[in-house]
């Protein structure tokens, strides 16, 4: 009986297709466990916050001061996409996203064992705005980070299904959040206005080390990979990206990686003059 050996194109197809999954599943995972964090915030802004946080106010004042601290979360987002999109592009996308799921886990666990104005006074929601900041940071880092990990290590001629499933990271976090405040939501007003609320909160802390579990098996794309031993990684990779004085306003949104281009992105046509179209 003769049986077939794999030769070492089978090998290697067979290893890249298992590493892209691993890829595709630890982006899919870690960004639904960054929006599950971003969302239960958005929720109990509207429930608990403003009566635990802002008592002095109105409740309607405290409501709104409440969703102010959500808002400070979008602030800081594009600061997320900056610092962490400059890191992944100089040091690998694969250390930056086990920081940015790091960092959003920490602070939403904090925010669950977080004191409030009845305890700590004044402190307590400046100390919710600063967590909220460092949510917003970490998701801005996550997610352009999560898609460039699952595009760049996807198949041949599949990497935008493979950035596609990181985009579902954002409803299933949603769906999850909104599944376990309707199981905290089951509590009465009192016990829910006293532990209830943190409940969601400190369960980012067991998703976090899932997700951990999950990310840390994950290698970088060999894109990534080949751009790091040929030396071509720039030093500013954000000027990659902004045009210079007078050219062509196109490439600042023109589909590219920071730290190589991608394998089959065609170069954009514009018309001159102050406003350039591409196509």
């Amino acid at each position: 009986m003769n049986v077939r050996l794999p030769d070492a194109a089978e090998a290697r197809g067979t290893r890249a297709s298992s590493r892209a999954r691993r890829a595709g599943l630890a982006s899919f995972v870690g960004t639904t466990i960054e929006w599950y964090d971003f969302y239960i915030y958005g929720t109990a802004s509207a429930l608990v916050f403003g009566k635990l946080f802002f008592p002095d106010v109105s409740p309607a004042a405290g409501v709104l001061a409440s969703f102010a601290t959500f808002w400070v979360g979008f602030l800081a987002r594009p600061i997320g996409g900056i610092v962490f999109g400059h890191l992944g592009d100089r040091m690998g996308r694969k250390g930056t996203l086990v920081t940015t799921l790091l960092m959003m886990g920490a602070a939403t666990f904090l925010v669950g064992v977080l004191p409030t104005h009845a305890q700590i006074g004044v402190a307590a929601p400046l100390l919710l705005a600063l967590l909220r900041a460092v949510q917003g940071i970490a998701v801005g880092g996550e997610w352009g980070g999560a898609v460039l990990m699952a595009s760049e290590s996807a198949p041949k001629g599949r990497g935008s299904r493979f950035a596609m499933l990181v985009q579902q990271g954002s409803p299933a976090g949603a769906i999850l959040a909104t599944l376990v405040f309707l199981a905290a939501g089951t509590l009465d007003d009192a016990a829910f206005a006293s532990w209830g609320w943190r409940v969601p909160f400190l369960l980012s802390g067991l998703l976090v080390v899932v997700g951990l579990v999950i990310r840390l098996k994950v290698e970088e794309s060999d894109d990534f990979e080949r751009v790091k031993e040929s030396g071509d990684v720039v030093k500013l990779p954000i000027a990659e990206v902004l045009p210079p004085t007078g050219a062509p306003s196109c490439w600042a949104s023109a589909p590219r990686s920071w730290a190589s281009p991608p394998r089959t992105s065609p170069t954009p046509s514009c018309s001159p003059g102050p406003r350039t179209s591409c196509t």
